[in-house]
């Protein structure tokens, strides 16, 4: 089982922990996190794309003009796609791009995701994330601890003072472990949880 340093919010050694070899010790498969990632994308699609084809579009009632003697190309309707103002041909239509991915295939990249982190050094383990007020400046002294120029902070618990401080720093987010998503551990470089939210963590996904 993978074993990491807990620290405080100085980056200051307090304990061990081992680390759930399920959770955070599987071997890389990034071509399984891209598919996922990509389904979970394309799902949040609207789909709404549409255009007018010949049969919806307005107009066309009457020939344009004569069949014979203008010297222009024969036209039988204004709506054709290649008038002016007229149709689109082969356009888009509404339509769904959702794809199907089950709980235990989205659990196992979530899992990947946190184990590449685990494996690259990018994640730290809190003791406890704590402000006595929300300040954007106490906020930030922890984030330049860890060197974290783009940071995830994962808790266990509702903070209030630890969500409205780092609501106004760039490149850092703060969830709840429920909150917690393929996207974000893709997106962001340094992953920081507290010791209760890998606990947590351990408990749903293990």
């Amino acid at each position: 089982m993978p074993e990491i340093i807990v620290v405080n919010q100085k980056n200051k050694q307090v304990s061990k922990r081992t680390l759930n070899s399920a959770v955070f010790g599987l071997e890389a498969d990034s071509g399984f996190v891209h598919r996922v990632l990509t389904a979970l994308a394309a799902a949040q699609r609207a789909g709404t794309h549409s255009v007018k084809t010949r049969s919806t579009i307005s107009g066309g009632g009457r020939k344009p003009f004569k069949q014979k003697g203008t010297g222009r190309a024969r036209q039988g309707t204004t709506r054709a796609t290649q008038m002016r103002h007229g149709a689109i041909a082969h356009g888009p239509s509404p339509r769904s791009y959702e794809t199907r991915i089950n709980k235990k295939e989205r659990r196992r990249a979530i899992c990947l995701a946190l184990s590449e982190h685990a494996r690259s050094g990018s994640l730290t383990v809190l003791d406890k994330l704590a402000f006595k007020a929300p300040k954007t400046k106490d906020f930030v002294k922890v984030t330049d601890a860890f060197e974290g120029k783009n940071s995830l902070f994962v808790l266990a618990e509702e903070n209030a003072n630890a969500v409205l401080s780092g609501r106004n720093v760039p490149n850092a987010k703060v969830i709840m472990d429920g909150q917690l998503s393929l996207h974000d551990l893709v997106k962001y470089d340094r992953l920081v949880m507290t010791e209760a939210a890998v606990e947590k963590i351990e408990g749903h996904l293990a």
